[in-house]
């Protein structure tokens, strides 16, 4: 069952689950973010890191090179043709375990050919969601930090589950700032 406002706000307030945490959509001239029906849609923050090829270096998610990406501080990222970036979200999460979190794009990205993506935040994980952002166009685009980069829903189990991501000891538990893929 998907949860509403109500009670996003509600868990955001009393149980620190989104920080910061903003309570009303937020659209005047940005990309819209902040609590909505039943969604949380969440803000990129200005860190970045940017794929590129100028050290040929082979992706390889068991023995991942930095030399695959260049760091950026901006408040707009241009991504490369046919190229992705990672960022994180401003906001801090912490899922309750009780509740699974799907993400989805924000439309006004994808109607420019950018596709976010993140895999769902599992029960009792907590962190900074690292993003996706791929260009799927012939053109640079621009993605603008500290606006909404995609929306969170949030979905209640109908009963809790045996063993959550802290329970496991995940390893992106507590993430803060890009992480890069880990075996």
């Amino acid at each position: 069952m998907a949860l509403s406002d109500t009670w996003i706000r509600k868990q955001a307030l009393e149980n620190d689950m989104i920080s910061p945490f903003v309570e009303r959509l937020n659209s005047k001239n940005v990309v819209s973010y902040g609590l909505s029906s039943y969604g949380y849609d969440a803000r990129v923050s200005d860190e970045f890191r940017i794929f590129t090829d100028i050290n040929n270096v082979v992706v390889d998610p068991k023995n991942f090179s930095e030399e695959s990406f260049v760091d950026k501080k901006c408040d707009a990222c241009i991504v490369p043709p046919h190229s992705f970036a990672l960022a994180r979200t401003v906001e801090y999460f912490k899922i309750p375990r009780d509740v699974i979190v799907i993400c989805v794009g924000k439309s006004t990205y994808a109607r420019c050919g950018i596709i976010v993506n993140v895999t769902p935040l599992e029960p009792e994980w907590e962190g900074h969601v690292t993003l996706e952002f791929s260009n799927t166009t012939p053109l640079p685009a621009k993605i603008y930090a500290h606006e909404g980069a995609c929306q969170f829903l949030f979905l209640k189990a109908e009963e809790i589950c045996e063993t959550s991501y802290k329970d496991r000891y995940g390893k992106y538990m507590k993430q803060k700032g890009v992480t890069l893929p880990k075996v």
